[in-house]
């Protein structure tokens, strides 16, 4: 599991790495929210964790962080009103909490958070094995050709399940959005065909010319094992 803590203290920083860590995830870190939803594709996460002081525009960067996610966000800040506290919470905050915090609370309430997200357990979902790929929920690996295993991030992992259970058939990208990152609508459109290109370099063999995922313009992808029409 791996988590994005948000502060922009340095000790403090230090302090909720260790309580974090201790909770089962690995950390990485950063001063600002919404530097988190410009970097999502780059650097995603299984939750966000924020600590900050003041929360003057964190109503937006918590908008932003919807926009290309659902992961849990757990909000750490000093006291504010209930009007305030509300409007966090319909942004799209899971939780908000005043600020200090115990440490065995925050551990506690990040294990809880995370498992509420992974309310299907990944042994409930079946290894998918289509000849030369073999798809592992219970580890979120993908093999390729006998290969390496590689581990796959949350979304490339959804992505790509979506794609090989409907396989030979075409995924709208309104349903990828929808099944991806767990929000109706068109979405968008840049997310998509960029997450799109960081599963072809772990699963295609030239990514550059797809082999498996096929780009239907205009409508979405569909994964086959047969070679696209030329």
């Amino acid at each position: 599991m791996q988590a994005i803590l948000v502060t922009r203290d340095g000790d403090e920083r230090e302090i909720l790495n260790f309580i974090l860590r201790h909770a089962g995830v690995a950390v990485a870190t950063t001063q600002e929210l919404h530097r988190v939803a410009a970097n999502w594709l780059e650097r995603p996460a299984d939750i966000i964790v924020v600590s900050i002081g003041d929360s003057c525009g964190l109503v937006e960067s918590i908008e932003a962080v919807r926009g290309v996610t659902q992961v849990p966000l757990l909000i750490m800040t000093e006291p504010i009103e209930e009007k305030h506290l509300c409007s966090l919470l319909q942004a799209g905050a899971d939780l908000v909490l005043p600020r200090p915090v115990a440490p065995r609370v925050l551990a506690q309430y990040t294990r809880t958070l995370l498992r509420r997200a992974g309310a299907v357990p990944p042994f409930a979902i079946p290894r998918l094995d289509l000849e030369e790929i073999q798809l592992d929920p219970a580890t979120r690996t993908l093999t390729v050709a006998a290969q390496e295993p590689q581990r796959l991030t949350q979304l490339e992992f959804r992505l790509l399940y979506v794609l090989m259970i409907n396989r030979d058939h075409v995924v709208p990208m309104d349903i990828i959005v929808e099944r991806v990152w767990g929000y109706t609508g068109e979405g968008n459109r840049d997310l998509v065909r960029g997450l799109i290109s960081r599963v072809r370099r772990k699963v295609e063999p030239n990514p550059d010319t797809p082999r498996f995922i096929h780009t239907i313009p205009g409508t979405g992808y569909r994964f086959s094992l047969e070679p696209p029409l030329a």
